[in-house]
Protein backbone atom coordinates (compact mmCIF):
# COMPACT_ATOMS: atom_id res chain seq x y z
CA UNK A 1 0.00 0.00 0.00
CA UNK A 2 1.13 3.29 -0.80
CA UNK A 3 0.92 6.33 1.91
CA UNK A 4 0.58 9.65 0.18
CA UNK A 5 0.61 12.88 1.83
CA UNK A 6 -2.21 15.15 2.47
CA UNK A 7 -2.67 18.15 0.51
CA UNK A 8 -0.20 20.95 0.94
CA UNK A 9 1.43 18.66 4.01
CA UNK A 10 5.72 19.53 3.59
CA UNK A 11 7.33 16.37 2.62
CA UNK A 12 9.64 14.52 5.52
CA UNK A 13 12.87 15.49 4.76
CA UNK A 14 13.38 11.33 5.55
CA UNK A 15 12.22 11.00 2.00
CA UNK A 16 14.27 10.09 -0.56
CA UNK A 17 15.49 12.76 -2.84
CA UNK A 18 14.71 13.02 -6.21
CA UNK A 19 18.53 12.10 -8.32
CA UNK A 20 19.10 15.44 -9.76
CA UNK A 21 19.60 15.85 -13.88
CA UNK A 22 22.65 15.60 -14.90
CA UNK A 23 23.83 19.09 -16.02
CA UNK A 24 24.11 19.79 -20.06
CA UNK A 25 27.45 20.60 -21.51
CA UNK A 26 29.63 17.69 -19.95
CA UNK A 27 31.01 16.42 -23.10
CA UNK A 28 31.84 20.33 -23.92
CA UNK A 29 33.62 20.89 -20.68
CA UNK A 30 35.11 17.94 -21.35
CA UNK A 31 36.64 18.83 -24.70
CA UNK A 32 37.55 22.49 -23.11
CA UNK A 33 39.62 21.25 -20.82
CA UNK A 34 41.18 18.46 -22.77
CA UNK A 35 41.94 20.82 -24.92
CA UNK A 36 43.77 23.07 -21.95
CA UNK A 37 45.49 19.84 -20.74
CA UNK A 38 47.52 20.17 -24.57
CA UNK A 39 49.13 23.48 -23.32
CA UNK A 40 51.06 22.48 -20.04
CA UNK A 41 52.04 18.77 -22.05
CA UNK A 42 53.51 20.44 -24.73
CA UNK A 43 55.04 23.07 -22.34
CA UNK A 44 56.61 20.53 -20.44
CA UNK A 45 58.08 17.82 -23.57
CA UNK A 46 59.55 21.21 -24.55
CA UNK A 47 61.53 21.97 -22.06
CA UNK A 48 62.56 18.77 -21.43
CA UNK A 49 63.86 17.60 -24.88
CA UNK A 50 65.38 21.62 -24.84
CA UNK A 51 67.84 20.71 -21.75
CA UNK A 52 68.58 17.56 -22.72
CA UNK A 53 69.48 18.29 -26.03
CA UNK A 54 72.30 20.76 -24.37
CA UNK A 55 73.72 18.21 -22.11
CA UNK A 56 75.96 17.82 -24.34
CA UNK A 57 76.97 21.36 -25.14
CA UNK A 58 76.20 23.55 -27.84
CA UNK A 59 74.84 22.10 -30.67
CA UNK A 60 77.04 23.25 -33.26
CA UNK A 61 80.01 21.89 -31.51
CA UNK A 62 78.51 18.73 -31.66
CA UNK A 63 78.15 18.82 -34.94
CA UNK A 64 80.74 20.81 -36.29
CA UNK A 65 83.15 20.14 -33.76
CA UNK A 66 86.63 18.91 -35.33
CA UNK A 67 85.60 20.24 -38.83
CA UNK A 68 86.50 24.01 -38.24
CA UNK A 69 89.16 25.92 -36.61
CA UNK A 70 88.73 26.98 -33.30
CA UNK A 71 88.11 30.93 -34.03
CA UNK A 72 85.60 29.92 -36.67
CA UNK A 73 83.81 27.71 -34.42
CA UNK A 74 83.78 30.04 -31.92
CA UNK A 75 82.64 32.57 -33.90
CA UNK A 76 79.62 30.49 -35.39
CA UNK A 77 78.40 29.62 -31.36
CA UNK A 78 78.70 33.48 -31.19
CA UNK A 79 76.77 34.00 -34.12
CA UNK A 80 73.82 31.50 -33.40
CA UNK A 81 73.97 33.09 -29.87
CA UNK A 82 75.07 29.55 -27.96
CA UNK A 83 77.35 31.69 -25.64
CA UNK A 84 74.70 33.22 -24.03
CA UNK A 85 73.47 32.01 -20.65
CA UNK A 86 71.60 29.03 -21.42
CA UNK A 87 68.15 29.63 -20.03
CA UNK A 88 68.16 33.26 -21.90
CA UNK A 89 68.50 30.63 -24.94
CA UNK A 90 65.64 29.23 -23.37
CA UNK A 91 63.39 31.59 -23.54
CA UNK A 92 64.44 32.53 -26.66
CA UNK A 93 63.28 29.39 -28.33
CA UNK A 94 60.30 29.39 -26.32
CA UNK A 95 59.29 32.29 -28.04
CA UNK A 96 60.56 31.31 -31.61
CA UNK A 97 57.98 28.20 -31.46
CA UNK A 98 55.24 30.45 -30.70
CA UNK A 99 55.83 31.96 -33.89
CA UNK A 100 56.41 28.94 -35.93
CA UNK A 101 59.88 29.03 -35.95
CA UNK A 102 61.19 25.48 -34.94
CA UNK A 103 64.68 26.76 -35.96
CA UNK A 104 67.05 25.36 -38.80
CA UNK A 105 68.89 22.41 -39.48
CA UNK A 106 72.91 22.88 -39.30
CA UNK A 107 74.30 20.27 -41.80
CA UNK A 108 71.67 21.19 -44.90
CA UNK A 109 70.18 24.67 -43.75
CA UNK A 110 66.74 23.42 -43.99
CA UNK A 111 63.55 25.12 -41.63
CA UNK A 112 62.39 21.92 -39.50
CA UNK A 113 58.63 23.22 -40.86
CA UNK A 114 60.42 22.10 -44.41
CA UNK A 115 61.10 19.03 -42.67
CA UNK A 116 57.78 18.16 -41.74
CA UNK A 117 55.98 19.50 -44.91
CA UNK A 118 58.59 17.04 -47.74
CA UNK A 119 58.59 14.24 -45.26
CA UNK A 120 55.46 14.31 -43.23
CA UNK A 121 53.11 12.30 -45.20
CA UNK A 122 55.50 9.37 -45.72
CA UNK A 123 55.43 9.25 -41.91
CA UNK A 124 51.55 9.41 -42.22
CA UNK A 125 51.01 7.34 -45.09
CA UNK A 126 53.28 4.21 -42.85
CA UNK A 127 50.82 5.15 -39.51
CA UNK A 128 47.97 4.37 -41.13
CA UNK A 129 49.52 1.38 -42.70
CA UNK A 130 50.47 -0.09 -39.43
CA UNK A 131 47.38 0.92 -37.58
CA UNK A 132 45.35 -0.63 -40.32
CA UNK A 133 47.04 -4.01 -40.17
CA UNK A 134 47.04 -3.70 -36.30
CA UNK A 135 42.83 -3.73 -36.51
CA UNK A 136 43.27 -6.20 -39.13
CA UNK A 137 45.51 -8.81 -37.01
CA UNK A 138 43.91 -7.68 -33.14
CA UNK A 139 40.46 -7.33 -33.84
CA UNK A 140 39.43 -10.68 -35.54
CA UNK A 141 41.79 -12.82 -33.73
CA UNK A 142 41.01 -11.64 -30.17
CA UNK A 143 37.63 -12.31 -31.02
CA UNK A 144 37.99 -15.67 -31.62
CA UNK A 145 40.81 -15.77 -28.65
CA UNK A 146 37.80 -14.80 -26.52
CA UNK A 147 35.16 -17.34 -27.98
CA UNK A 148 37.92 -20.24 -27.19
CA UNK A 149 38.78 -19.22 -24.12
CA UNK A 150 41.48 -21.37 -22.04
CA UNK A 151 41.96 -23.58 -24.78
CA UNK A 152 44.39 -24.23 -27.79
CA UNK A 153 43.63 -21.61 -30.01
CA UNK A 154 43.47 -18.68 -27.08
CA UNK A 155 46.54 -19.99 -25.81
CA UNK A 156 48.48 -20.27 -29.20
CA UNK A 157 46.81 -16.32 -30.09
CA UNK A 158 48.01 -14.99 -26.41
CA UNK A 159 51.74 -16.30 -26.75
CA UNK A 160 52.06 -14.98 -30.23
CA UNK A 161 50.38 -11.19 -29.20
CA UNK A 162 53.31 -11.44 -26.60
CA UNK A 163 56.00 -11.92 -29.07
CA UNK A 164 54.13 -9.47 -31.48
CA UNK A 165 54.74 -6.90 -28.86
CA UNK A 166 58.21 -7.57 -27.79
CA UNK A 167 59.79 -7.75 -30.54
CA UNK A 168 61.68 -5.24 -31.17
CA UNK A 169 60.82 -3.59 -34.50
CA UNK A 170 63.91 -3.55 -36.59
CA UNK A 171 64.32 -7.09 -35.72
CA UNK A 172 60.98 -7.85 -37.01
CA UNK A 173 61.67 -5.88 -40.17
CA UNK A 174 64.97 -7.70 -41.06
CA UNK A 175 63.11 -10.83 -40.36
CA UNK A 176 60.38 -10.03 -42.90
CA UNK A 177 63.38 -8.77 -45.17
CA UNK A 178 65.23 -11.88 -45.50
CA UNK A 179 61.80 -14.06 -46.03
CA UNK A 180 59.84 -12.47 -48.19
CA UNK A 181 62.24 -9.94 -50.00
CA UNK A 182 65.53 -11.99 -49.69
CA UNK A 183 64.63 -15.64 -49.80
CA UNK A 184 60.91 -15.82 -51.02
CA UNK A 185 61.31 -13.09 -53.46
CA UNK A 186 57.76 -12.15 -53.29
CA UNK A 187 58.61 -8.17 -51.84
CA UNK A 188 60.62 -5.54 -52.52
CA UNK A 189 63.01 -4.97 -49.17
CA UNK A 190 63.68 -0.90 -49.60
CA UNK A 191 61.85 2.34 -50.59
CA UNK A 192 58.39 3.63 -50.45
CA UNK A 193 57.90 3.15 -54.81
CA UNK A 194 60.06 1.66 -57.40
CA UNK A 195 61.60 5.35 -58.95
CA UNK A 196 59.28 5.30 -62.08
CA UNK A 197 56.25 5.03 -59.78
CA UNK A 198 57.64 7.57 -57.75
CA UNK A 199 58.22 10.09 -59.90
CA UNK A 200 54.89 9.66 -61.63
CA UNK A 201 53.46 10.27 -58.40
CA UNK A 202 55.63 13.45 -57.08
CA UNK A 203 55.19 15.27 -60.43
CA UNK A 204 51.47 15.12 -60.13
CA UNK A 205 49.32 18.38 -59.93
CA UNK A 206 49.04 19.03 -55.50
CA UNK A 207 49.86 15.83 -54.29
CA UNK A 208 48.86 14.81 -51.15
CA UNK A 209 52.29 13.21 -50.16
CA UNK A 210 50.30 9.45 -49.66
CA UNK A 211 51.36 7.72 -52.68
CA UNK A 212 48.38 4.74 -52.38
CA UNK A 213 46.06 8.32 -52.15
CA UNK A 214 47.81 9.66 -55.40
CA UNK A 215 47.47 6.58 -57.24
CA UNK A 216 44.14 6.09 -56.71
CA UNK A 217 43.34 9.82 -57.30
CA UNK A 218 45.43 9.70 -60.94
CA UNK A 219 43.38 6.07 -61.26
CA UNK A 220 47.22 4.70 -62.12
CA UNK A 221 46.22 1.17 -60.34
CA UNK A 222 49.90 -0.40 -61.64
CA UNK A 223 51.21 2.53 -59.06
CA UNK A 224 48.54 1.45 -56.70
CA UNK A 225 49.98 -2.22 -57.13
CA UNK A 226 53.51 -1.04 -56.99
CA UNK A 227 52.79 1.36 -53.38
CA UNK A 228 51.25 -1.60 -51.74
CA UNK A 229 53.94 -4.17 -52.56
CA UNK A 230 56.52 -1.79 -51.21
CA UNK A 231 54.38 -0.70 -47.83
CA UNK A 232 53.70 -4.52 -47.15
CA UNK A 233 56.69 -5.18 -45.21
CA UNK A 234 57.27 -2.29 -43.62
CA UNK A 235 53.51 -2.17 -41.93
CA UNK A 236 53.30 -5.72 -40.98
CA UNK A 237 56.79 -4.72 -39.20
CA UNK A 238 55.48 -1.45 -37.04
CA UNK A 239 51.88 -3.06 -37.08
CA UNK A 240 52.32 -6.04 -35.63
CA UNK A 241 53.38 -4.14 -32.38
CA UNK A 242 50.06 -2.41 -32.07
CA UNK A 243 48.29 -5.65 -33.01
CA UNK A 244 49.79 -7.57 -30.42
CA UNK A 245 48.27 -5.15 -27.96
CA UNK A 246 44.88 -4.80 -29.48
CA UNK A 247 44.58 -8.51 -29.76
CA UNK A 248 44.70 -8.97 -25.94
CA UNK A 249 42.64 -6.20 -24.93
CA UNK A 250 39.81 -7.39 -27.74
CA UNK A 251 40.12 -10.32 -25.72
CA UNK A 252 39.70 -9.63 -22.40
CA UNK A 253 36.50 -7.22 -23.32
CA UNK A 254 34.54 -9.77 -25.37
CA UNK A 255 34.95 -12.22 -22.81
CA UNK A 256 33.84 -9.65 -20.29
CA UNK A 257 30.85 -9.39 -22.67
CA UNK A 258 30.14 -12.85 -23.47
CA UNK A 259 29.68 -13.15 -19.42
CA UNK A 260 26.81 -10.46 -19.28
CA UNK A 261 23.33 -11.43 -18.82
CA UNK A 262 22.02 -9.87 -22.56
CA UNK A 263 24.69 -12.49 -23.95
CA UNK A 264 23.45 -15.66 -21.50
CA UNK A 265 19.89 -14.25 -22.86
CA UNK A 266 20.52 -15.03 -26.37
CA UNK A 267 22.38 -18.28 -25.83
CA UNK A 268 19.16 -19.76 -23.60
CA UNK A 269 16.77 -18.38 -26.93
CA UNK A 270 19.07 -20.76 -29.31
CA UNK A 271 21.23 -17.87 -30.73
CA UNK A 272 24.46 -19.38 -32.38
CA UNK A 273 27.89 -18.51 -30.63
CA UNK A 274 29.60 -17.00 -33.49
CA UNK A 275 26.66 -14.53 -34.00
CA UNK A 276 26.64 -13.46 -30.18
CA UNK A 277 30.66 -13.13 -30.98
CA UNK A 278 30.64 -11.08 -34.19
CA UNK A 279 27.85 -8.76 -33.43
CA UNK A 280 26.76 -8.75 -29.69
CA UNK A 281 30.93 -9.01 -27.97
CA UNK A 282 32.21 -6.99 -31.17
CA UNK A 283 30.55 -3.52 -30.64
CA UNK A 284 31.54 -3.41 -26.95
CA UNK A 285 35.33 -4.58 -27.16
CA UNK A 286 36.00 -2.08 -29.57
CA UNK A 287 35.61 1.25 -27.22
CA UNK A 288 38.93 0.01 -25.51
CA UNK A 289 40.54 0.25 -28.83
CA UNK A 290 39.95 3.55 -29.21
CA UNK A 291 40.57 4.93 -25.82
CA UNK A 292 43.92 3.44 -26.06
CA UNK A 293 44.86 4.39 -29.65
CA UNK A 294 45.82 7.68 -28.38
CA UNK A 295 48.33 5.66 -26.26
CA UNK A 296 49.69 3.51 -29.37
CA UNK A 297 49.91 6.81 -31.26
CA UNK A 298 53.55 7.60 -29.39
CA UNK A 299 54.41 3.74 -29.44
CA UNK A 300 53.80 4.35 -33.24
CA UNK A 301 55.81 7.22 -33.92
CA UNK A 302 58.64 5.58 -32.11
CA UNK A 303 58.47 2.84 -33.98
CA UNK A 304 58.36 4.58 -37.20
CA UNK A 305 62.16 5.50 -36.19
CA UNK A 306 63.20 2.07 -37.01
CA UNK A 307 60.96 0.86 -38.98
CA UNK A 308 61.63 3.53 -41.82
CA UNK A 309 65.49 3.08 -41.05
CA UNK A 310 65.52 -0.61 -41.55
CA UNK A 311 62.97 -0.30 -44.96
CA UNK A 312 64.50 3.19 -46.14
CA UNK A 313 61.23 4.66 -46.02
CA UNK A 314 62.24 8.12 -46.20
CA UNK A 315 59.88 9.60 -43.62
CA UNK A 316 60.26 12.04 -40.74
CA UNK A 317 61.94 9.15 -38.58
CA UNK A 318 64.59 8.75 -41.23
CA UNK A 319 65.41 11.70 -41.45
CA UNK A 320 65.57 12.06 -37.78
CA UNK A 321 68.05 9.04 -37.55
CA UNK A 322 70.03 10.49 -40.13
CA UNK A 323 70.56 14.09 -38.14
CA UNK A 324 71.28 11.58 -35.12
CA UNK A 325 74.56 10.42 -36.89
CA UNK A 326 75.34 13.99 -38.24
CA UNK A 327 74.77 15.23 -34.55
CA UNK A 328 72.57 17.92 -35.50
CA UNK A 329 71.36 18.59 -32.41
CA UNK A 330 69.00 21.42 -34.03
CA UNK A 331 67.38 19.01 -36.36
CA UNK A 332 66.93 16.19 -33.98
CA UNK A 333 65.27 19.18 -31.15
CA UNK A 334 63.00 20.51 -33.73
CA UNK A 335 61.42 16.79 -35.30
CA UNK A 336 61.30 15.90 -31.51
CA UNK A 337 59.32 18.84 -30.70
CA UNK A 338 56.71 18.29 -33.50
CA UNK A 339 56.08 14.67 -33.31
CA UNK A 340 55.38 15.58 -29.32
CA UNK A 341 53.28 18.26 -30.56
CA UNK A 342 51.78 16.33 -33.09
CA UNK A 343 51.39 13.24 -30.51
CA UNK A 344 49.64 15.47 -27.86
CA UNK A 345 46.95 17.05 -30.60
CA UNK A 346 46.42 13.34 -31.62
CA UNK A 347 45.59 12.28 -28.15
CA UNK A 348 42.91 15.16 -27.67
CA UNK A 349 40.93 13.94 -31.02
CA UNK A 350 41.32 10.12 -29.90
CA UNK A 351 40.00 11.21 -26.07
CA UNK A 352 37.40 13.60 -27.87
CA UNK A 353 35.97 10.67 -29.82
CA UNK A 354 36.31 8.24 -26.78
CA UNK A 355 33.88 10.63 -25.24
CA UNK A 356 31.48 10.49 -28.31
CA UNK A 357 31.57 6.70 -28.02
CA UNK A 358 31.35 6.05 -24.60
CA UNK A 359 29.84 8.84 -22.23
CA UNK A 360 30.95 7.04 -19.28
CA UNK A 361 34.86 8.54 -20.43
CA UNK A 362 33.43 11.97 -19.79
CA UNK A 363 32.46 11.92 -16.33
Amino acid sequence: MTITSPPGQVPSPLAAPKPAKQKGGGFLRYVITRFLLIIPTVFILITVVFFLMRVTGDPITAALGGRLTPDQLAARIHEAGYDRPLFIQYFEYLGQIFTGNLGRTLTDNTAVTDILTTYGAATLELAINAVLVALIVGIPLGLVAAKFRDRYPDAILRVLAILAYATPVFFAGLLLKLIFGVWLHWLPIAGRAGWQTELQLTTLQAPTGIYWLDALRSGNMEAFVNVTQHAILPAIALGLLTGGVFLRLVRTNAIGTLGREYVEAGRSRGVSEFRLTTKHAYRPALIPIITVMGMQIALLLGGAVLTETTFEWKGLGFKLAEYLTARDFVAVQGIVVLLAIIVAFTNFIVDVLAALIDPRVRY
